[in-house]
């Protein structure tokens, strides 16, 4: 009776950084929603989810992306530190409300 050879153990699974887990996920959730119009529907993929789902960890790499790209992560801020540092007559403003939040960065201490 023949046996199978024997095979090498597997590699364990690649362990990603926050970071790295970041910057996937936002290269998927930019692939596929950066032709919508609606935020609420882009908000809402699978993609920006998990990246709410990174928790606390994430904030700074999203305070950084949105001071340098003006990357709509409202949403993800507001889900993740229930902070909502815009005021109802920003919304709409994109700069205003990017330095809305980065104002609020520099009060709770976030740092990158």
């Amino acid at each position: 009776m023949a046996t199978a050879p024997l095979k090498k153990p597997l590699d364990p699974p690649n362990q990603e950084t926050i970071g790295e887990r970041f910057q996937r996920l936002a290269a998927v959730w930019h692939e596929k929603t950066d032709y919508l119009s609606s935020m609420s529907e882009a908000s809402s993929h699978p993609a920006y989810q998990d990246i709410i789902r990174l928790g606390p960890a994430v904030v700074p790499l999203l305070l950084r992306d949105l001071q340098d790209n003006h990357t709509h992560w409202f949403a993800a801020l507001h889900a993740i530190t229930g902070a909502q540092p815009i005021a109802k007559d920003m919304a709409g403003n994109i700069p205003r409300m990017v330095e809305a939040w980065l104002s609020w960065d520099k009060k709770n201490g976030y740092q990158w």
